[in-house]
């Protein structure tokens, strides 16, 4: 499966919502909190050819997906393998028996909505708030200037990098973006 996808950074988690539901897309899956960890071995394998290993839980469900290295071009486009694991736990020591680490975890609560050929979703991270479109081009395209938004909006850059590039203006220390603890 190809994935293509971009982001949009906005200033709140409401003022994302108010324009996702004026441009005229339907509710999906509600708020919740997705927990991330990317997989590597010791010599950085995965990431020097520009691919990802992630398990994503969430709500006692896990998904683990291979993320193959990203397309030139204006949007995100990238090759994508996901499936339902039944026990994250378990995969997880499975990976660690077969050599492979956890390099970064990350954080966000998220929410979908869906709109023709596009699931859109609102991420509310420790390092802001970002919409991400996801599907085909028209579409985002479409979404796009619906959100008055242009292509020069777009960010590509993972959650890895933003948290990076962002971390000190919010106050984050460590190499994970997790929530401070309350």
């Amino acid at each position: 499966m190809v994935e293509r996808e971009v982001k949009l950074s906005f200033p709140s988690a409401d003022d994302a919502r108010a324009a996702i539901v004026a441009a005229g897309a339907s509710p999906l899956r509600s708020r919740r909190l997705q927990e991330d960890v990317l997989c590597d071995t010791a010599d950085e394998s995965l990431r020097q050819r520009g691919c990802a290993l992630r398990v994503r839980t969430e709500a006692g469900h896990s998904l683990v997906t291979f993320k193959g290295p990203v397309r030139p071009g204006v949007m995100k486009v990238r090759e994508e393998h996901e499936t339902v694991i039944g026990d994250g736990e378990v995969l997880m020591k499975v990976f660690e028996a077969l050599a492979l680490r956890v390099w970064f975890r990350a954080q966000k609560y998220r929410e979908e909505f869906s709109s023709a050929d596009l699931v859109i979703t609102i991420d509310e991270t420790p390092v802001g708030t970002f919409v991400e479109l996801e599907g085909g081009e028209d579409a985002i395209l479409t979404m796009t200037a619906a959100l008055g938004r242009t292509p020069a909006d777009f960010i590509l850059d993972s959650y890895y990098r933003l948290f990076h590039q962002r971390r000190a203006q919010f106050g984050l220390a460590g190499d994970h973006m997790i929530f401070p603890a309350e």
